[in-house]
């Protein structure tokens, strides 16, 4: 089974918000894969489908960001997934909005959702799906923290769904062709950006 977490805070507070992007990714992937109804579960809302024979479950945790990895370290244990078909989707400062990467492993770049599930799996070895949203502007007042939890203007938010649906569509890469695949695909299709 393949266990996708979108990475999001909970509340209408912060729904169009850039640090919301893997939440907003995870809800587009469960919808295109005809999942059920996400369910309260594992301190979070937990849906479930197939992707051809896969079965793949859909996690938001609703934890708040800092602690996400309580609701997913639930998730794995619970539904016995291995870290290996763990993919977590989350918003990456470090590439600029609009492109779409795949990674497995390595640091949390300071994302403290990415960092508390590292802490409760005790491993960095799960597939991130790292959704971009650039950096603010020089002339932007505040800090990162504010820029990630400041609602997404219009304009923007179309572009950041439409990274969200291309998120969604790794998922599915994922689960009907493997990791190694998927990352060819994807980041094969960016690399020209």
């Amino acid at each position: 089974m393949i266990l996708a977490v979108g990475l999001g805070n909970p509340g209408p507070r912060y729904e169009w918000t850039r640090h919301n992007v893997g939440a907003w990714a995870a809800r587009r992937a469960a919808a295109a894969a005809g999942a059920g109804p996400f369910r309260a579960r594992f301190s979070g809302l937990l849906a479930e489908g197939r992707i051809g024979d896969e079965p793949v479950a859909y996690l938001l945790p609703q934890t708040f960001m800092n602690a996400s990895g309580q609701s997913v370290r639930e998730a794995v244990e619970v539904l016995g997934v291995d870290v290996g078909q763990l993919v977590v989707l989350h918003d990456e400062l470090d590439l600029p909005a609009g492109v779409v990467r795949l990674k497995q492993g390595g640091g949390e770049a300071g994302h403290r959702g990415l960092r508390s599930v590292s802490e409760q799996l005790g491993t960095r070895d799960y597939v991130r799906v790292r959704i971009g949203i650039g950096r603010p502007d020089p002339a932007f007042e505040g800090d990162v923290a504010d820029f990630v939890l400041e609602a997404v203007p219009s304009a923007e938010r179309a572009r950041l769904l439409v990274s969200a649906d291309r998120a969604a569509e790794a998922v599915s890469s994922i689960a009907l062709s493997g990791v190694a695949s998927a990352m060819n695909e994807i980041n094969q299709r960016d690399s020209s950006r």
